[in-house]
């Protein structure tokens, strides 16, 4: 998830709720992500006619670009319930029995961050995946007995950032495994018109495109920029968002035009300059910028790689010449010396 600093409990729920109320509700608009939607579409389509449960479907990809509102429109194109909940939240087996035991016939059940899930939790959601039942352990020491409870059938919807994360034996009881993408400008522009519209705030062409080339490909990103420069516009210009507000209210944030930010900042400042281009290990740079390693590696480093400004390779990670020249800083001959801890 994106690193918002330390913010109190209301500001959070009122960032949620905002993302509740821009979310759509129906797959038709649900804007990019071309070939996962026509997948789910016709998934979702044959389960209604067949009248049985969709089969269970993983969503994998970056922070940020739709797998909750997924979950939340497959539910509502099949008319059924959603119960929603988390991997680090299902810390026992007597969690999972207490929500599949109530669940109805056909609804739809989302875990958000399943490579989360606890190795015990993991292995009795098999059998309630694949053969819809659980297998209950009552009673301990000679006395104990297991017994099968039949589930009724419904679709399960798994989410996660780090699919490598996740088991083979959950990955493969999923039928349906799709990957969501980061958005182009395009999209996301499209995507900052809709918000707009729902924030009644007037926006045009030049100052949606300029939000969406400095939101990281990223939906979420967008829609919190988007209500930034609002704030701006009604502060500094008359509510009406052009290029020039656009602009201007997102250089006063620090947003570069390819939206990289203070961390993205460091993390190149880093690998460029006190490491002169690198190789330079993960645990380095993140010590280097006072960061979690996770969170270098699977919520900035994926964006500078897609802009080429870095490079993974077995020896760490190297800082490319689009990196030197968009920075600005003098390639120095022979790099660095090997930083691999």
């Amino acid at each position: 998830m994106e690193n918002d600093g330390i913010v109190s409990a209301s500001a959070r729920d009122d960032e949620r709720q905002f993302e509740a109320a821009m979310r759509p509700v129906r797959l038709a608009d649900f804007a990019g992500q071309t070939k996962v939607k026509e997948n789910l579409a016709i998934a979702i389509e044959a389960a209604k006619k067949r009248g049985e449960a969709m089969d269970h479907v993983l969503l994998y990809g970056p922070p940020g670009l739709g797998k909750t509102t997924l979950a939340g429109i497959i539910a509502q194109e099949l008319g059924v319930g959603l119960q929603q909940t988390s991997g680090p939240v299902l810390q026992k087996k007597l969690d999972l029995v207490g929500i599949l035991s109530n669940i109805q016939e056909r609804e739809v059940f989302f875990i958000d961050e399943i490579h989360r899930l606890q190795p015990d939790v993991e292995e009795m959601i098999y059998s309630a995946l694949e053969d819809f039942r659980m297998d209950i352990l009552i009673g301990t020491g000679p006395g104990a007995r297991t017994v099968a409870m039949d589930i009724k059938r419904f679709t399960a919807i798994g989410a996660t950032t780090r699919q490598g994360m996740i088991s083979a034996p959950l990955r493969g009881r999923f039928g349906l495994v799709l990957r969501l993408n980061p958005y182009d400008v395009e999209e996301l522009a499209r995507i900052v018109h809709r918000s707009a519209n729902l924030l009644e705030v007037e926006i045009d062409a030049a100052g949606a495109e300029e939000i969406a080339r400095r939101s990281r490909g990223t939906p979420r990103i967008a829609n919190r920029l988007l209500r930034r420069v609002r704030d701006y516009a009604q502060v500094r210009a008359a509510g009406h968002v052009e290029l020039e507000v656009a602009q201007k209210a997102l250089d006063l944030l620090e947003v570069d035009r390819y939206g990289l930010d203070e961390i993205d900042q460091k993390i190149m400042n880093t690998v460029l300059v006190k490491y002169g281009g690198g190789p330079v290990g993960l645990n380095t740079i993140a010590a280097s910028i006072d960061e979690e390693p996770g969170t270098v590696e699977e919520v900035y480093e994926p964006y500078l790689m897609q802009l080429g400004f870095l490079d993974r390779t077995p020896r760490g990670r190297v800082g490319t010449q689009r990196g030197f020249e968009y920075f600005r800083i003098p390639r120095r001959a022979g790099g660095a010396q090997e930083n691999l801890f």
